[in-house]
This record gives C-alpha cells, sequence and structure tokens, in this order.
C-alpha cells in the first residue's frame, strides 16, 4: 500500500487522530497538509518531523467557509492538488436536550457538518480522479444505546454519514470516492475531556478487547480507503472499534 507523491489534507491533523493520520500518511509516502485551529505549536512539530518538503501547516477555522476557502488554496499553491481530503476536526460537547443552548447547537453543527460540506465543495475542483474523501463519523450513530448527553453529536455525525452515501453517488463520475470512518471509543484528548477516570474504565470494559482503541489504529484504516486499494470501495460507513459497535 503506497501514497506515493499522493497531497493529503486533514483537518484537525495535529492532534489526536488527525496527528496520527497525517503520520501514517507521509510514512506512506503522502505530502500532508495539517489543519489546526489556534495552537501552532503540535502542527509545527508535526511538520519538522516528517520535513518542510513534505508537509505544510495551516491555521484555519474548518467551521467558516472563508477560512476553508483558505486552507484549500494554501495547499493547492504549496503541492498543486488535493488527492485525498480528511476532514476529521471536529467538537463533541456532552449535553442532554434541556441544557443545549443555540449557540452551541450552531457550534457543533457549524464544524462537524457545515465543515465537511465545504471542505468537500472547496477541495473537489482541485481533485483529479482517484481522489478520496474520507468522513470521519462515529460508533455512536448508531449505537441504540448511546447516553442522552451524546444527542447533538450524534446527530450531527448522522449527517456526515448521509452526506457520505449521496456524495458517494455525485462524484462516482468524477472518479472520487467518499467514504466515512466511524471510530469506537478512542483515546485521544477529545475523547477523554471530561469524564472521570472511572467512566473511562468502564468504557474500555464494554469492549471484547476490554480497552480503548489507539488514534494509529484508526490512522491504518483511513490511509488505507485513502489509497489505490480501496478503489471499489465508495459510500460507505466503515466502523473501526472492536466490535463495540456491530
Amino acid at each position: 500500500m503506497s501514497l506515493q507523491g499522493k497531497v493529503v489534507l486533514v483537518t484537525g491533523g495535529s492532534k489526536g487522530i488527525g496527528r496520527a493520520i497525517c503520520s501514517r500518511a507521509a510514512s506512506l509516502g503522502a505530502n500532508v497538509v495539517i489543519n489546526y485551529s489556534r495552537d501552532s505549536v503540535p502542527a509545527d512539530a508535526l511538520v519538522k518531523e516528517i520535513g518542510a518538503d513534505k508537509a505544510l501547516a495551516v491555521q484555519a477555522d474548518v467551521s467558516k467557509v472563508s477560512e476553508i476557502e483558505k486552507l484549500i488554496n494554501a495547499a493547492v499553491a504549496k503541492f498543486g492538488r488535493v488527492d485525498v481530503l480528511v476532514p476529521n476536526a471536529g467538537i463533541m460537547p456532552l449535553q442532554p436536550l434541556a441544557g443545549t443552548t443555540e449557540e452551541t447547537f450552531d457550534k457543533v453543527y457549524d464544524l462537524n457538518v457545515k465543515g465537511p460540506f465545504f471542505l468537500a465543495q472547496k477541495a473537489v475542483p482541485h481533485m483529479p480522479s482517484g481522489g478520496r474523501i474520507v468522513f470521519i463519523s462515529t460508533g455512536i450513530a448508531r449505537n441504540s444505546a448511546v447516553p442522552p448527553p451524546y444527542l447533538l453529536y450524534a446527530s450531527s455525525k448522522g449527517a456526515v454519514e448521509q452526506m457520505t452515501r449521496v456524495l458517494a453517488k455525485e462524484l462516482g463520475a468524477k472518479g472520487i470516492t467518499v467514504n466515512a470512518v466511524a471510530p469506537g471509543p478512542t483515546a485521544t484528548d477529545l475523547f477523554m475531556e471530561g469524564k472521570p477516570e472511572a467512566m473511562i474504565k468502564g468504557i474500555a470494559a464494554q469492549s471484547p478487547f476490554n480497552r480503548l482503541g489507539n488514534p494509529s489504529e484508526i490512522a491504518n484504516l483511513v490511509t488505507f480507503i485513502a489509497s489505490q486499494e480501496s478503489a471499489w470501495v465508495s459510500g460507505q460507513i466503515i466502523g473501526a472499534n472492536g466490535a463495540g459497535f456491530v
């Protein structure tokens, strides 16, 4: 499996699953565009690790269309095109229905839904045939036992999954595949945020493997979908959860 010479753009690419995807793609020969929202330090460190000739860090708030355009333009200016788009950036506030404000609703949908939609729209004109869009969903979107505080996050990822199915039909004519990876509980800062240790251990114990997933395991699947070997896979939501959600 190779991504030699491919241009891979990952939003939220400086930390967690996004960072693991960038590192794995670079190890397979890709040029990598690492988007970050605020903190430049981990993004710059990853560029240094990969090499400035093969990596570019770009600050952009991908909940805003103007910032998305800035990101895509920077990628194309550096590498000439975008072969693989991974809209990984997202937020996961845990709030029940009664506690959700309009501001929180808009913030989640702007980043988790509007962002991926317009990233695809702005990237596709710069994608050759053989391009890949790999959205990031969650196993929670199909878990009937999901706790109430996940309502807003799960619904936003449900929108992403339907976007995947429909967009795959539109972009197939251009030779571009569209899929989504749906991780289960994965040991990232986003997942750990706000959870006491006892809760994390309880969630891990629900897995047949008695552990959380690792970001590198999600990255391995994403880079497979980004590769030529996945050419006949499109419109699919692919779980990566260690049989936690079946």
